[in-house]
């Protein structure tokens, strides 16, 4: 199987539909495609934006392994992972996951691990800009995001 990994960190804002589209182009052999499209949210009106920030070379990097990973532990045949820096407002993207294979439950199992490990290793850091004004605080890791990682090691 020759499958594709795709992994860009990018400021622009992208297109779900055309990375469908780029992902499975000339591809009769899928049978699957599952996306993950995560977005800002306003936090019941009290968010303004999310001012993202990474760490160049490595994110890319942490992120094509886990991609990687994610194609041999359940056999995908193409992943494409995209995640966006900078000030993102409510509403608008964030990160999306598309995986493909034969079979739907690997591309469910293979889009569900890519954003488990990509949400705790991936180096990436969120600041709260507040609607009222006051400082936003940079948001901290949360127990159950390292819970939905860790259930893949069991």
């Amino acid at each position: 199987m020759d499958a594709s990994v795709r992994v860009r960190v990018q400021r622009d804002d992208f297109h779900l539909a055309a990375e469908v589209a780029a992902l499975t182009r000339g591809r009769a052999d899928i049978g699957a495609v599952v996306t993950f499209l995560g977005l800002c949210r306003d936090e019941a009106g009290s968010l303004n934006a999310l001012e993202l920030e990474h760490y160049p070379g490595m994110a890319e990097a942490e992120i094509g392994r886990i991609c990687h990973e994610a194609v041999q532990r359940f056999r995908l045949q193409a992943a494409t992972a995209i995640h966006r820096y900078g000030r993102i407002e409510p509403g608008e993207n964030i990160v999306l996951v598309v995986t493909a294979s034969p079979h739907r439950q690997a591309a469910f199992d293979g889009a569900n691990f890519i954003m488990d490990f990509l949400k705790t290793s991936a180096p990436f850091w969120k600041k709260e800009h507040r609607a009222d004004g006051s400082a936003g605080e940079w948001v901290s890791a949360k127990d159950a995001d390292d819970a939905a990682r860790d259930r893949w090691s069991r």
